[in-house]
């Protein structure tokens, strides 16, 4: 028999235990002699005589039974796992210190295929609620779970080495951390491996002298070398090799012509022995999860041994944020402020999908709360946020190279990006300025198909890095060219701006880098910003806000002002505002915060006008408070429910600090069917001693117009405005007048209506009675119906009372008018009724009719 006829080389079956697959068939009494093989199918009475080192003969799990004593090692190994990783220690923990990782983790993103170009760059130029929306796309489309890894793909093939993509701070380490506990506690596969092994690349380097891998791995586990040998023998297709932080290997030019390291016992340099690890020469029959950063990715598939999967963190999706911080917080209360705080800033609540930035953010917060500090008075500023989360990436995710040259590398791409409105940067531009770029944590790299070939394209983490990045290089200048530089930006074709400049968000993050903590910040690091810089954006601010200013613009100086943050100078600023005017701009939850912070950084301010502004229910609840800085106010909410006026009204009331105010408050109503505001405008008025507000109704039941009340200011807080709302839109005077009936300090009263008929004049009169404060009662109407007169001409008030009522009357003796028509018989009226009786004054007829 030839026996090499007998091997039949099984090409198109891959099986999760990888490696060459091989079937030999012998007749019974015949012997095999081949080279050494793994992964065997063996049929016949067929005698294995030898095996040589470093492979292993296949067999079913089924047939392969674990000793107790290895039983009680794994055990053991795994109750030391679950002791050693159940806790977290956080960035800022202090010697003992540490948290539970149930209290911290929260699934991220993770996406199992690469995204194309478009993708890349809907990501990275998104931001907000579109932001949100694109990664709930990606999640319901592609998404996956910690336990389904190492699924077979579309073609049926097992990964024997997955890829774990994720740019720093997005929770790859984290995720390694609970794949590891949740294997230790049983959930997370615990048919599929018997034992896992987890090695951080960064601890592999500091290993010195030459090591085998039983060596190398007793470094970072409770097990001897005995037992870490025996267990790889034993059946290494049931061992799973978490490698954590590929890009932090340092990999030489040597390794790749070292001599192949392929026996467990064999010794080399650490660097070595895990390289090839990776590659198969070692234990082929296990399985691989390798962690890395975009940067190493490619090189780390050149290496790895096959077949391969692709996973990628993209980082937390709108949920998880929520889940992060309901964990985090744990408090229920304290959760709702922080989250909804966080969630009215665009820019942070994109940034939140770092998980290192929710981090930062989360603990930022809880300091206030432990400070008893008001946090509705909103974060700190993004470019602090952003500040933080840079040095702590160069603090912990970043080799080492000179900082102030590495952001100075980092902010002239950034700048010629944003010049040339680019987010994407080829290999040869990032390679021109990034000496290192292994060593930066900020850019993301991408491979692209093009035709038959692939393209290596970089990123910032999204937009808003690559403009703050453009910010701190400005500001980080010598004074000359940050000056000439910062010019530029500031001024269109030689002339001050007249509407926000194309790189409105750099200018915001410049006026935050000078403020005063950030400042302190960046010196910590080497990192001076020049004072006359500061000295000359400051005063380029104070020159422009003289002039007369609407709309987007208005919005983007009270951005700037926040981000600088120093209220002494917000002051200066504001208070030489002549008028706040964002006419037909866009408010967005963030203008709300700037202008609220803004505005209570002074005494008062004269004029505010935010006439269609897309402003919401909850964008008016988070300006209330700003509301009672100025003196005049212009309102056009949308869709506002009754409670929301009646909130409205409480807060003016009850927070008033000014001597005088006027609001005025007209609703937009862009929803017809489902109108839940009875108001269609409300005029407020203010001053030391008394309150007014007139309510002019949207509705058609009756036929009350509008309806004004004067009271002493105190008295406002304890009124029900909705009730009363809504009983006018119902047109139940009878209601109506019993809501009236409870304003015991009711001072003045007026109406007007279409007619006054018998019932609005006995109306009236029972007002007047039943409200033993009100002193004057005033109504209009079109026409004075002769049955409502004839009531009134046998009525008197209360003494120190007078009501007047305005109208048109008709002098016909017989077939009079029923309403005003313009004729030449109707007549303009005055009618006095007092304590005296009545009285009725002709008024000279209106050259034009209204």
């Amino acid at each position: 028999m030839d026996i090499f006829n007998m091997f039949r080389s099984n090409k198109d079956t891959v099986r999760s235990h990888s490696g060459p697959n091989v079937s030999a068939a012998a007749q019974s009494g015949s012997h095999i002699t081949a080279p050494a093989l793994t992964n065997n199918t063996i049929t016949g009475n067929v005698h294995i005589i030898h095996n040589a080192p470093d492979f292993t003969l296949y067999r079913p799990p089924s047939e392969k039974t674990q000793t107790s004593a290895t039983r009680s090692v794994i055990v053991k190994y795994k109750t030391w796992i679950c002791s050693e990783y159940q806790c977290v220690t956080e960035y800022n923990s202090r010697p003992g210190e540490h948290v539970r990782m149930s209290e911290r983790y929260t699934q991220p993103l993770i996406l199992q295929r690469h995204r194309d170009q478009k993708e890349n760059e809907e990501e990275i130029c998104s931001s907000g609620e579109r932001f949100q929306q694109v990664l709930s796309s990606r999640s319901s489309e592609d998404s996956v779970l910690l336990n389904s890894l190492f699924d077979p793909d579309g073609h049926g093939i097992s990964p024997s080495a997955v890829i774990l993509q994720g740019n720093s701070g997005n929770g790859k380490s984290f995720t390694v951390q609970k794949i590891m506990m949740d294997w230790a506690s049983g959930d997370l596969y615990k048919e599929r491996f018997d034992i896992v092994f987890h090695l951080k690349c960064k601890e592999v380097n500091r290993i010195p002298g030459t090591k085998s891998l039983v060596e190398i791995l007793s470094y970072s586990c409770s097990l001897t070398s005995d037992q870490i040998s025996q267990m790889l023998q034993h059946s290494p297709e049931k061992v799973l090799f978490i490698i954590d932080g590929f890009d932090e290997l340092r990999l030489t030019e040597g390794i790749y012509h070292m001599s192949p390291n392929t026996d467990l016992p064999q010794k080399a340099p650490p660097v070595a022995i895990l390289c090839d690890l990776l590659r198969g020469r070692i234990l082929r029959e296990s399985f691989l999860l390798v962690t890395s950063r975009s940067t190493a990715t490619d090189t780390l598939s050149e290496l790895l041994k096959g077949p391969q999967s692709f996973s990628e963190i993209i980082g937390f999706s709108e949920r998880g944020v929520e889940e992060y911080f309901q964990k985090f917080f744990q408090n229920e209360e304290h959760f709702r402020k922080a989250y909804t705080l966080v969630k009215t800033n665009e820019t942070l609540i994109t940034a939140c999908s770092i998980p290192v930035v929710c981090w930062i953010i989360c603990t930022t917060i809880q300091e206030r709360f432990k400070l008893g500090a008001d946090i509705t008075r909103g974060l700190e500023t993004t470019t602090s946020i952003y500040v933080d989360f840079v040095f702590t990436l160069l603090k912990h995710h970043c080799q080492a190279q000179s900082v102030p040259t590495l952001l100075r590398s980092l902010g002239q791409l950034a700048e010629r990006g944003m010049l040339e409105q680019q987010v994407l940067f080829d290999e040869q531009s990032v390679n021109e300025m990034v000496s290192d770029l292994s060593g930066s944590p900020f850019l993301c790299k991408f491979l692209f198909k093009r035709g038959i070939h692939q393209e290596t394209m970089f990123s910032f983490m999204h937009l808003s890095f690559q403009e703050f990045f453009t910010a701190l290089y400005y500001v980080l200048l010598d004074e000359e060219e940050s000056q000439r530089k910062l010019t530029e930006l500031l001024l269109i074709e030689g002339r001050p701006m007249i509407s926000p400049p194309r790189l409105a968000a750099v200018v915001q993050f410049a006026f935050g880098l000078l403020n005063k903590d950030v400042r302190h910040t960046l010196k910590k690091h080497g990192l001076v910003v020049c004072p006359k810089t500061q000295a000359h954006l400051k005063e380029w601010i104070l020159e422009t806000l003289q002039c007369h200013m609407y709309s987007r613009i208005v919005l983007f100086f009270l951005h700037c002002l926040y981000e600088l943050h120093e209220d002494d100078f917000v002051k200066e600023a504001v208070e030489a505002w002549e008028k706040i005017d964002a006419y037909s701009a866009l408010l967005r939850r963030t203008d709300c915060w700037a202008l609220l912070y803004c505005s209570q950084c002074c005494q008062s301010i004269k004029e505010l006008s935010l006439f269609d502004c897309r402003l919401s229910s909850e964008k008016l609840s988070m300006i209330l408070p700003a509301l009672l800085k100025f003196k005049e106010v212009t309102l056009t909410p949308e869709d506002p429910s009754d409670s929301d006026l009646a909130e409205l009204i409480n807060t003016l009331a009850r927070g008033q600090t000014l001597s005088s105010q006027h609001v005025d408050v007209s609703v937009l109503q862009h929803i017809p069917k489902f109108k839940n505001c009875s108001v269609r405008s409300l005029d407020l008025s203010f001053n030391e001693a008394l309150s007014s507000i007139c309510i002019e109704t949207s509705g058609q039941a009756v036929s009350l117009r509008s309806l004004s009340l004067t009271f002493p200011r105190s008295e406002q807080v304890s009124i029900y405005w909705t009730r009363l709302f809504q009983k006018i839109y119902q047109g139940d005077s009878d209601a109506m007048k019993s809501v009236l009936y409870s304003f015991s300090k009711l001072k003045k009263m007026k109406m007007t209506v279409d007619c006054l008929t018998k019932m609005w004049s006995v109306w009236s009169l029972q007002i007047m009675q039943n409200c033993p404060s009100l002193t004057e009662l005033t109504i209009d109407a079109d026409f004075l119906l002769e049955e409502g007169i004839k009531i009134l001409q046998r009525s008197n008030t209360r003494p120190a009372c007078i009501m007047k009522f305005h109208g048109f009357i008709c002098n016909k003796q017989s077939q009079k008018c029923s309403r005003n028509e313009q004729q030449s018989c109707n007549q303009a009226v005055k009618i006095h009724l007092n304590s005296q009786g009545f009285s009725m004054e002709k008024l000279q007829k209106p050259l034009f009719w209204n």
